[in-house]
This record gives C-alpha cells, structure tokens and sequence, in this order.
C-alpha cells in the first residue's frame, strides 16, 4: 500500500491496520542538490528536463539499487524459474 501524500515538505504516514506503518519524506531538490540517506547513501539530481529528472546514486556495492519496474521484473522472472531440486551433500 502506498501511503497518502499531501503537499509540502513533510513526513506523512498512513497507518492501514493490517500493515506497519509507511512513511514517506517529500522533498524538494533543484539540479545538483543532495540527498542523503544514512551515512553511506547520497542521491543528487543531475538533470531536470520537461517531467523527467535524471537522478545520480552514490551507494555501496553491497546495497542493492534499482528502479522499480526492473526490480518487478526480476520478481517475476525468479517467480517463473522453477526450483532446482536439491542437492545431497
């Protein structure tokens, strides 16, 4: 479930009862602005062009980044693989 979003710069949550809560911070960032996440994880806007925004990642080779649909993607072809059957050892 995505949460609800209203305008500004804040944190907002939505609380469903059968889910934890999900929280998203809405910020705004002009070309060559950063964002950091923890003490590893810095995003910064390379380019702003029409309804487009080009987005630079700077993160740890053991953080896994990807856009959401190729990640969809890779769920769905891992879903579809069928299972190997287990080794004896």
């Amino acid at each position: 479930m995505i949460p609800r979003i209203s305008r500004g710069n804040a944190l907002h949550e939505s609380t469903p009862s059968f889910e934890p809560v999900l929280a998203m911070l809405v910020l705004s960032r002009k070309r060559d602005e950063r964002i950091v996440i923890g003490d590893n994880i810095v995003i910064t806007v390379v380019e702003v062009r029409g309804d487009k925004v080009r987005l630079g990642i700077e993160a740890p080779a053991e953080v896994p980044v990807h856009r959401q649909e190729v990640l969809e993607a890779m769920r769905r072809g891992s879903e579809s693989q069928p299972k190997a059957p287990p080794t004896a050892g």
